[in-house]
C-alpha cells in the first residue's frame, strides 16, 4: 500500500542493524545499532530504561531485565521470572512475545535475560502522532490489524496477556505491514495447556474478555491518535522512547473502570470501525453484539482496509439513519462467483470472440436475484461500446407486446442521449436489414426506431405516418423475420448486444419462436441472449421447455445457469454493508436472517425491513451504530414464502394504505398516478400514501408520476390483499371505473387497460347490453392489437369478446358478431391456431347475411388448410368458393377441357399487343376480385399436390384479368401464363417471354411491389432460364428473397432462395461454397417454418455434401431421425409430387456422376411416377432431362434386349435440347453437343462424336459450366479408352478431374483418379 510510506515518518523506517527484524529508527539514539556504522564498539551491557521496578540493559542482541523492587524476596521475584520465562516458552513461536532465554543474575539481582525486537512502542508511535505527524486511516488500520493478531495468537495459544497497554506493544513495519510484538509477560495467564485445562471455560472466557477490552481501548488511542489518560504506573519523563520495553505493572481491574459516554468514545470514526471499537468496550451489551475472540477483531479490520474507501469508510450519519430506517438496495449482489464466472465466460465468448448467437437460461426461485446476476455484466458491456435490450414479461402483461416495447426503450435512450452520431454505422445497417421508410412493419412497434431512422426530420416522420395511414394486418413471420434483421443490425463487433428478457416463463408462442429464430439465424453475430425463469413454475410441458429443446436440436448450445439462496456468509456480508458494521457483529444476525429466509436474497432484504419496522433492528445514536434484539427475531414466526409474508405485513398497514396496494397491484407492473386517480374516484388516496410506499421499498419512483414494483413478487405480495372470493369483482370494480372516468381521447391509450381489468370480472356480468358493451370493447382492443402485431394478445381479446355474445347476437348486434368472427379468424390464422380456427368459422358460415361476409373467414380457413400442408383440401375448399363466386374449376381435366380453356384464353389475346393488356382497366367488381385471390391460394396448392389443374388455374387468372380488368394478382397471373407457354406441349419460349415482360411491366404500373417475389420467382426461375444465361437470374432472385422477407410474403421469399441455390448447384458453382450458403438458406426457411423449403434446401445440400465426399446426414440438424429415405417415404405418402421429382432428380444426378448407372436408371423409372404437368420447369429439370438423355445412350451400347428404350430416351433428350438451342445456345448447347456425342458414339461415327464431343467441352468452358466441362472430358475420355487411344484417354481423363476438383467434388475426383491410376500402365507416355 502506497500509505505504508509515511511510516518512515513516525521512526520506523530508517537504518536498522544488521540481524534486525527490519527497524531501527532515529528515537532509539542512547547506543548505536549493532552492526552499524558506528566507530564506538560496545564491551558491556548499557542501561536502555529505568523505572521504580525495573531496568532494561542491552547488550547487543540481547536484553536483560533487572527488578529493582526490593520488597518481594529473591525467590519470589525468581518466582516471577521464571513465570515469564515459561509463558515465553510455552507460546509457539510464531506469537510475537518477548522471547526469554534464561533466568539469571545480574548485578546480584534475579535478572531475565531475552532476546531483543527492535521497534518503537505503541506509547511513542501514539506520541508521535500527537506531534502532527499526519498518519492516515489505512495505516492506522495496519497498526491496529498488528496489536490485534498478536493477542488473537496469544489466545489461540492457550493465554491471556492481561496487561494491554500502549507502553506493553512494540511496533515494526515488516513487508508493508506492521508487526506487533507484547512484551512483560508477567501478567500473563496460560489457560490451555494442550489437552489439559487449567482454567475452567467461564474463567478462560473472562480472561480474553479482560485482554478484548483492553484492545478496544488500545485501538481507540490508535484511531485518535491519543494517548490514554488512565493513570498508568511508571510512566515516567522518558519512559517510551529510549528502547521500545517500557514496562508497567498495570492493575487488572483498570479496563474495567467506567469510560464516560460511548459517544465520546466514537464519534468522529467511521460507523465501521466506531462499532468495532464500541462493540469491546460496551460491557453492558449483549454477548450476541460483543466480539469474542480477537481473531474476529483482526479479521474485521483486514476486511475495513480492503474497503478503505467504500462503504464501510462512512463517517457521517444520513437522514435514514438518524431515523433509524435500515436502507436496503433492491440491487444488492452477493455471492454467485461461480454463476459470474460462467457468465462473463459466455459474455467473453459470444460479443468479443464469437462469430454466432449464443444463449443462457438463468434459473431459479423467485426472487433469489436472477436478473441482478444479468445486471452485473452491464459494465463490461459498456466498456465495450455494448448495448443491453432488456425486457420483463409479467403474469397479467400482454406478453407479445414485451420485444417490441424492450427495444423501444433502447432506442428511447439512444434519442434522449444524443447518442446518433456514434450509432451512425448501426442506422446505416439498420436502414440496410430494414429500410428507413414507412413501409416498415416495425415501425409500427417500436416507434422509436422510426423517429430515430428520420433523425428528428419531422418530414421524414410524417411521411413515414401518412403512407402507412391504412391498417394493413401483417403475418407473424415477417413481423419475427424483420425482429431477428433489426437484432442481427444492432448486433456488430463495435457495438455487440445483449438482450435480456426477464420471467420467460409468462412469454408468449411468438416471442419464444422469435427468441428460437435469432439463435440459428446465420446472419445475427456478436449477440448474446440472456433468458431468466423460475424454475419452479417451468415445468416439462411448460411451452419454454419445449422450445429450448427444439433450439438445442437445432444445434444450438444452451448455457444452463441456476440460481439458489445465497450463502450464510453472503447474507452477513449484506448486513455489514447495509450497517457499515463488522462482520463479526453482524454473524448472529446473518444467521438468524438466513435461518428465517432460508437465503432467497429478496425474502432476506423484506424480513429486514420487517425487523427494522418492528424496532427489532435499530440504530443507537449513543452507540452510534446498529442494534438488534437477537432473541426476539429468533422467536419470530415467518410464513413459507417472501409473498406470504409480504402480504401478512402489509395487513399491518393502515386501511387506506392496504386499499392503495390493492389499486396499484391492479394497477399493473408500471402505473402512473393519473391511473390511480381514476381507479380511486372518491376514496381520499394522497401522494402520502405512494411516497410510504416507496419507503417501504414496495414501489419505486420512476418519475414525478410514474410508479413501478420494486418485485413481481412485491406486486404479488400487494394484490394477494384482495381476497381470493372478491378478486373477479374488484377487477370489474377497477375496469368500470376506469371506463366511466376515461374521455374518448383517452381510451386510446387505456384500452386495453380497462379491457383487461373487466374481462377478469366479466363473469359477475349479467346485463345483456353490459355484456355487448365489454363485447365492443374487446374488439376494439383486438383490432388494436392486431394493427401493432400483437398477435397472441389479439386473438385473446377477440376470442374473449366472443364468449361474451349470446345466441340471439346474430339478430341484435349483427355487425359487431361479423366483425369479432372476422378478426377472430385472422388472428387465429396468423398464431397458427389451425384448430381452433376450424371450430370458429362454423358457425359464421351458417349466420352470416351474405356471402361476401363470409369471404374474408373462407379466405383465413383456405390460407390456413395451406400452411398446414393440407393441400386437397385446401384445394376442394378453394373450388368450392369459386363455384360460390362464379368460376367453376372441374377436379377432372380431360383433353377436351383442357383444350377449350387454352383455345379460350389464346382467343382472348389474339391481337393484343403488350401495350394492349396494359391498358386493361382496373378490376372493381368485388367477387371477381375475391375468385382472384383464392385462384391465387390454389395456384400454389395445385403446383405442390395436383400440377395438372395448375395450368387450368393460369387460364382462369388470365381470362378474368382481360375480361373483368387487371388487378395486383393479375401480374402473376400473366407470369404463370408465360411460364406454361414455354413448356410442354407449347414450348413457345417467345410468347412466354413476352408474358414475362408483360407481367414486369404491369406490376410495376400497378405498385404492386408486394407481388415482386412471386413474380421473379415466375419468370426468372421459370421464364427467363429459356433465353438468358442461368447465372443472369441469380441476382435477381437474391432481390426478391429480400423484398418478400421486407413484405412479409417469406414463402416466396424461400421460393426465390431455392431457385437462386438450385440454379447455383447446375450451374457449377464451388461446393464448398454452396454447402455452406445452403446451410444458412435451410436455417432461414425452417426458422420461417417453411417446411417444403428447408427440405428443399437439405435435399440439395445433401447433394453438395455427397459430391464433396462428406458422409453427413444433411437433416440431423433440423430433425431428430430423418434420412433422404424417410422424408421421400413421407413425400410419397403426403402426395407431395414436386418434393418427389426433386429427390428423384437428385438421386438420379448423383448416381449418373458417381458412375452408378444402375441406380441412375432405377431412379429415372421411379421419376416417371411423378409428372410435372404444371406450368413451367426449373432449372434441375432440364438438367434431368440431359442426364436421362445421357443414361439412356448409355444403357443402349450394352444392346440389351430394351435397347430401342433406351435410345429412344436419348433422342428424345436431343430432340428437346435441339428445340430449346435456339433459344438460348448458352445455356443448352454444350448439352446438346454431349448428348450428340453420345449418340455418335452409339452409332459408330467417329468423327462427328469427336467433334461433337470437343464442341461440348467448348461451349461448357466459354459458358462457365465447369462441373459439365468435366463431364464431357471425362466421357470423351472413356470414348478414346474404349478406342484404346490411352494416351488422349488420359489427357482427358486428367482435364476432367482438374474441372471436377475446381467444383468441389472431391467424389468424382476420386474416382477419376482410380481411372487414371489404372490406364497409367497402359499409356505410352508420348501423349
Amino acid at each position: 500500500m502506497d500509505s505504508i510510506s509515511s511510516l518512515g515518518s513516525l521512526g520506523l523506517g530508517e537504518a536498522s542493524p544488521v540481524g534486525s527484524s527490519g527497524l531501527g529508527g532515529d528515537s532509539i539514539d542512547l547506543y548505536p545499532p549493532v552492526g552499524g556504522n558506528s566507530d564506538h564498539v560496545q564491551t558491556s551491557p548499557q542501561l536502555v530504561h529505568q523505572s521504580n521496578r525495573t531496568a532494561i540493559y542491552r547488550f547487543h542482541d540481547t536484553g536483560i531485565k533487572v527488578s529493582l523492587d526490593r520488597s518481594p524476596s529473591d525467590e519470589q521475584l525468581i518466582r516471577q521470572l521464571l513465570h515469564e520465562q515459561n509463558v515465553s516458552n510455552f507460546l509457539p513461536e510464531s506469537c510475537r512475545k518477548r522471547q526469554v532465554t534464561d533466568v539469571t543474575s545480574f548485578d546480584r539481582r534475579p535478572a531475565l535475560s531475552f532476546k531483543w525486537v527492535n521497534g518503537i512502542t505503541l506509547k511513542e508511535w501514539l506520541q508521535k502522532v500527537q506531534l502532527g505527524i499526519q498518519v492516515d486511516l489505512n495505516v492506522r488500520l495496519r497498526a491496529a490489524m498488528a496489536v490485534a493478531k498478536t493477542l488473537s495468537n496469544f489466545h489461540e495459544g492457550g493465554a491471556s496477556y492481561n496487561c494491554l497497554t500502549p507502553e506493553n506493544i512494540v511496533l515494526a513495519p515488516f513487508e508493508g505491514e506492521y508487526v506487533a510484538t507484547l512484551i512483560d509477560l508477567s501478567s500473563a495467564l496460560v489457560f490451555r495447556d494442550g489437552k489439559k485445562i487449567d482454567v475452567d471455560a467461564d474463567f478462560e472466557e473472562e480472561l480474553k474478555g479482560v485482554d478484548l477490552r483492553s484492545l478496544g481501548l488500545i485501538l481507540n488511542q490508535i484511531f485518535r491518535g491519543e494517548e490514554s489518560t488512565g493513570g498508568e504506573e511508571g510512566a515516567g519523563p522518558g519512559s517510551g522512547s529510549k528502547d521500545g520495553h517500557v514496562e508497567t505493572k498495570e492493575d487488572p481491574d483498570l479496563n474495567r473502570r467506567k469510560r464516560g459516554k460511548q459517544q465520546a468514545v466514537t464519534d468522529g470514526l467511521p460507523l465501521y470501525l466506531g462499532s468495532l471499537i464500541s462493540a469491546l468496550l460496551d460491557t453492558s451489551a449483549s454477548p450476541q453484539v460483543c466480539y469474542e475472540s480477537a481473531k474476529d477483531v483482526f479479521l474485521d479490520l483486514k476486511i475495513m482496509t480492503e474497503n478503505a474507501n467504500g462503504c464501510l469508510s462512512k463517517c457521517e450519519l444520513d437522514d435514514s439513519t438518524i431515523k433509524s430506517r435500515l436502507r436496503l438496495q433492491g440491487g444488492m449482489f452477493y455471492g454467485r462467483q461461480v454463476q459470474m464466472s460462467m457468465l462473463l465466460h459466455l459474455f467473453q465468448s459470444s460479443v468479443v470472440l464469437g462469430n454466432q448467437p449464443m444463449m443462457a437460461t438463468i434459473s431459479g426461485y423467485p426472487g433469489t436475484g436472477k436478473s441482478t446476476l444479468v445486471n452485473q455484466i452491464k459494465k463490461p458491456l459498456t466498456d465495450l461500446n455494448g448495448c443491453f435490450v432488456e425486457g420483463k414479461f409479467s403474469k397479467n402483461a400482454r406478453p407479445d407486446a414485451i420485444l417490441a416495447s424492450a427495444l423501444n426503450s433502447f432506442f428511447g435512450n439512444i434519442l434522449e442521449t444524443n447518442g446518433r452520431n456514434s450509432l451512425m454505422p448501426m442506422k446505416w445497417r439498420i436502414n440496410d436489414a430494414i429500410g428507413s421508410g414507412g413501409n416498415s412493419v416495425l415501425f409500427g412497434v417500436v416507434p422509436n426506431l422510426q423517429k430515430w431512422m428520420a433523425d428528428g426530420n419531422s418530414a421524414n416522420e410524417n411521411h413515414a405516418q401518412s403512407s402507412s395511414g391504412v391498417k394493413r394486418i401483417v403475418s407473424d413471420h415477417r413481423l419475427k423475420f424483420m425482429f431477428c434483421k433489426l437484432i442481427g443490425a444492432i448486433a456488430s463487433h463495435a457495438h455487440p448486444l445483449v438482450l435480456f428478457l426477464d420471467d420467460l416463463q409468462w412469454a408468449d408462442e411468438m416471442t419464444l419462436d422469435i427468441i428460437r429464430m435469432m439463435m440459428t439465424d446465420p446472419d445475427i453475430q456478436h449477440f448474446l441472449f440472456l433468458g431468466c425463469y423460475r424454475d419452479n413454475e417451468v415445468n416439462i410441458s411448460h411451452p419454454l421447455t419445449a422450445k429450448l429443446k427444439a433450439i438445442r436440436e437445432q444445434g444450438i448450445s444452451i448455457v444452463t445457469i441456476k440460481i439458489g439462496p445465497i450463502e450464510k456468509e453472503c447474507v452477513n456480508t449484506l448486513l455489514s454493508e447495509a450497517m457499515c458494521m463488522p462482520p463479526s457483529l453482524c454473524r448472529p444476525l446473518s444467521n438468524a436472517v438466513h435461518s428465517k429466509t432460508g437465503g432467497i436474497i429478496l425474502f432476506v432484504l423484506r424480513f429486514l425491513a420487517s425487523l427494522n419496522d418492528d424496532k427489532d433492528l435499530w440504530f443507537s445514536m449513543s452507540a452510534r451504530r446498529w442494534m438488534f434484539n437477537l432473541e426476539e427475531i429468533r422467536r419470530k414466526e415467518i410464513h413459507g414464502d417472501v409473498v406470504s409474508h409480504m402480504t401478512e405485513r402489509m395487513k399491518s398497514l393502515s386501511k387506506k394504505m392496504q386499499m392503495g396496494l390493492k389499486f396499484a397491484a391492479c394497477a399493473g407492473p408500471t402505473f402512473s398516478t393519473m391511473v390511480l386517480d381514476k381507479i380511486q374516484k372518491d376514496l381520499d388516496f394522497e401522494d402520502s400514501i405512494l411516497n410510504s410506499c416507496v419507503q417501504f421499498g414496495f414501489l419505486q419512483n420512476e418519475s414525478s408520476n410514474q410508479y413501478v414494483w420494486a418485485h413481481d413478487q412485491i406486486q404479488q405480495a400487494a394484490y394477494d390483499l384482495i381476497p381470493l372470493a372478491k378478486r373477479e369483482s374488484f377487477h370489474l370494480l377497477v375496469g368500470t371505473r376506469l371506463f366511466m372516468s376515461t374521455s374518448p381521447s383517452e381510451l386510446e391509450n387505456m384500452l386495453f387497460f380497462i379491457v383487461d381489468n373487466m374481462n377478469r370480472g366479466s363473469k359477475l356480468i349479467d346485463d345483456q347490453d353490459q355484456l355487448y358493451e365489454v363485447s365492443q370493447l374487446n374488439l376494439e382492443a383486438g383490432e388494436k392489437a392486431l394493427s401493432s402485431s400483437a398477435f397472441h394478445s389479439a386473438a385473446k381479446y377477440l376470442m374473449t369478446g366472443l364468449s361474451l355474445l349470446r345466441p340471439e347476437s346474430w339478430e341484435l348486434k349483427y355487425n359487431l358478431t361479423i366483425r369479432l368472427y372476422d378478426a377472430a379468424s385472422e388472428a387465429l390464422f396468423v398464431t397458427g391456431d389451425f384448430s381452433r380456427l376450424a371450430v370458429l368459422i362454423e358457425e359464421p358460415l351458417m349466420n352470416a347475411r351474405s356471402f361476401e361476409d363470409k369471404l374474408n373467414i373462407m379466405n383465413n380457413l383456405v390460407r390456413a388448410l395451406a400452411a398446414s400442408s393440407k393441400f386437397e383440401e385446401g384445394i376442394t375448399k378453394c373450388f368450392s368458393i369459386l363455384g360460390q363466386l362464379g368460376e367453376v374449376i372441374p377436379n377432372e381435366i380431360t383433353p377436351d377441357i383442357y383444350a377449350k380453356e387454352v383455345s379460350h384464353v389464346k382467343q382472348l389475346l389474339k391481337g393484343k399487343s403488350q401495350q394492349d393488356l396494359l391498358s386493361l382497366p382496373m378490376m372493381s367488381e368485388t367477387r371477381k376480385l375475391a375468385a382472384m385471390q383464392f385462384m391465387n391460394h390454389a395456384l400454389t396448392m395445385t403446383f405442390i399436390a395436383k400440377p395438372l389443374l395448375n395450368p387450368i388455374i393460369v387460364l382462369r387468372m388470365v381470362k378474368m384479368s382481360i375480361e373483368h380488368g387487371m388487378c395486383n394478382i393479375s401480374a402473376f397471373g400473366f407470369a404463370c401464363y408465360g411460364a406454361w407457354l414455354v413448356s410442354e406441349p407449347t414450348c413457345d419460349i417467345e410468347g412466354g417471354h413476352r408474358m414475362g415482360r408483360v407481367a414486369t411491366e404491369m406490376m410495376k404500373q400497378l405498385g404492386a411491389a408486394e407481388m415482386t417475389p412471386r413474380l421473379y420467382a415466375t419468370v426468372y426461375g421459370f421464364i427467363n432460364i429459356w433465353k438468358e444465361p442461368w447465372q443472369a437470374g441469380l441476382e435477381k432472385h437474391m432481390e426478391a428473397y429480400g423484398s418478400g422477407a421486407a413484405t412479409g410474403d417469406m414463402e416466396y421469399a424461400i421460393t426465390n432462395l431455392y431457385q437462386y441455390a438450385n440454379t447455383a448447384l447446375y450451374c457449377g458453382e464451388n461446393l464448398t461454397n454452396l454447402s455452406q450458403n445452403l446451410q444458412s438458406y435451410a436455417k432461414r426457411a425452417f426458422q420461417c417454418n417453411q417446411r417444403n423449403g428447408w427440405t428443399s434446401f437439405v435435399i440439395l445440400n445433401q447433394l453438395a455434401l455427397d459430391l464433396m465426399g462428406i458422409k453427413q446426414n444433411a437433416f440431423s440438424p433440423y430433425s431428430n431421425g430423418t434420412t433422404e429415405e424417410s422424408c421421400f417415404t413421407s413425400c410419397v405418402n403426403n402426395n407431395e409430387i414436386s418434393m418427389c421429382r426433386l429427390i428423384c432428380v437428385k438421386k438420379k444426378y448423383l448416381a449418373f456422376f458417381t458412375g452408378d448407372l444402375d441406380a441412375a436408371a432405377k431412379m429415372y423409372g421411379q421419376s416417371q411416377k411423378f409428372p410435372f404437368g404444371s406450368t413451367g420447369r426449373l432449372v434441375h429439370s432440364l438438367v434431368s432431362i440431359f442426364i436421362d438423355g445421357l443414361i439412356g445412350f448409355f444403357f443402349a451400347r450394352k444392346h440389351r434386349e430394351d435397347e430401342k428404350k433406351w435410345t429412344d430416351l436419348g433422342l428424345d433428350a436431343i430432340q428437346y435440347f435441339r428445340t430449346w438451342v435456339p433459344g438460348s445456345h448458352w445455356n443448352f448447347s454444350n448439352k446438346l453437343h454431349l448428348l450428340e456425342a453420345e449418340f455418335y458414339f452409339l452409332s459408330e461415327d467417329d468423327k462427328r462424336a469427336r467433334a461433337c464431343y470437343n464442341a461440348s467441352i467448348k461451349a461448357a468452358r466459354e459458358h462457365r459450366f465447369v462441373h459439365e466441362e468435366g463431364l464431357a472430358e471425362e466421357k470423351l475420355a472413356t470414348y478414346l479408352l474404349h478406342k484404346s487411344q490411352h494416351d488422349d484417354s488420359l489427357r482427358h481423363f486428367i482435364n476432367a478431374k482438374r474441372c471436377y476438383d475446381s467444383w468441389g467434388a472431391c467424389t468424382l475426383v476420386r474416382r477419376v483418379e482410380k481411372a487414371i491410376a489404372i490406364l497409367l500402365p497402359l499409356c505410352s507416355g508420348r501423349g
